[in-house]
C-alpha cells in the first residue's frame, strides 16, 4: 500500500510538472504569434518548420499544405525576403525540404528566395541551426500555433528575436504537444544541442 501511494504522489507531480511546463510555454510566447499578416513586424527571413507532405493515409497532410500556405502568403505581402525550410532528411527516400521547396516554387516563390534546411529533425535543431548556421538572429517562425509557441520558447533560451505567423489549424493542440514542451524544457535544462551542425550558409 505504501509503494502505491508513492507511485500515486509521483504521478501527480509528473502530472502537474507536464501541465505547468505547458502553460509556461504558452506564457513565454504571448505576443508573439500572429493569425493576421496586416499585423506581423516584417523579418528578413521566415522559418518553415518541417513536416511530411503526406500523411499515413496518403493524403496530403494539412499541417504541411498550411505551412506551405502561409510561407507563400507572408512573402507575396512582403512581409518576408526569404524562406528557410527546415526538416528531415534523414534517408534518401524521405526528404521534407525538398517538398516544401517545390510546392513553394509551384506557387510564386523564387528558387533563389529559398534556402534548405536538410538536418531539421526536430524543433530544436531547426532553431538553433537556422542562428549557428544560417546567421538568423531574428526570424520569423512558420507553423501551426501550438508548434510556434514551442519554437519561440526554445529561440528565447537562444538569443534569438523570434516572432511567428499561425498557419491554419488542423486541429486543436495535439496531446502529444504537453509531453513535446516537457521534453523541449529538459533538453533546454540539459543543454541538448542539434544532431549536426557543419559549414555555414549566408541567407542574403
Amino acid at each position: 500500500m505504501k509503494t502505491f501511494k508513492i507511485l500515486i504522489i509521483t504521478g501527480l507531480f509528473i502530472a502537474l510538472g507536464v501541465f505547468t511546463t505547458f502553460h509556461w510555454v504558452s506564457f513565454k510566447a504571448k505576443g508573439l504569434t500572429y493569425d493576421a499578416i496586416d499585423n506581423i513586424p516584417k523579418n528578413n527571413v521566415g522559418l518553415v518548420l518541417g513536416a511530411s507532405k503526406f500523411a499515413p493515409s496518403g493524403n496530403i497532410n494539412l499541417f504541411y499544405k498550411h505551412r506551405v500556405d502561409a510561407a507563400v502568403a507572408l512573402y507575396k505581402a512582403g512581409k518576408i525576403e526569404y524562406i528557410l525550410v527546415s526538416g528531415d532528411n534523414g534517408r534518401k527516400d524521405y526528404d521534407e525540404p525538398t517538398d516544401f521547396k517545390n510546392d513553394l516554387i509551384a506557387k510564386g516563390i523564387p528558387a533563389a528566395r529559398i534556402f534548405l534546411d536538410y538536418a531539421g529533425f526536430r524543433t530544436l535543431d531547426s532553431i538553433v541551426r537556422a542562428k549557428e548556421i544560417f546567421g538568423q538572429n531574428t526570424i520569423t517562425i512558420i507553423s501551426q500555433k501550438f508548434h510556434n509557441q514551442r519554437a519561440i520558447y526554445i529561440a528565447q533560451h537562444y538569443g534569438i528575436d523570434a516572432i511567428a505567423y499561425n498557419a491554419k489549424d488542423v486541429y486543436k493542440t495535439p496531446p502529444r504537444e504537453y509531453l513535446a514542451r516537457t521534453k523541449a524544457s529538459l533538453d533546454l535544462l540539459f543543454n541538448v544541442t542539434p544532431k549536426f551542425l557543419g559549414d555555414k550558409i549566408a541567407i542574403k
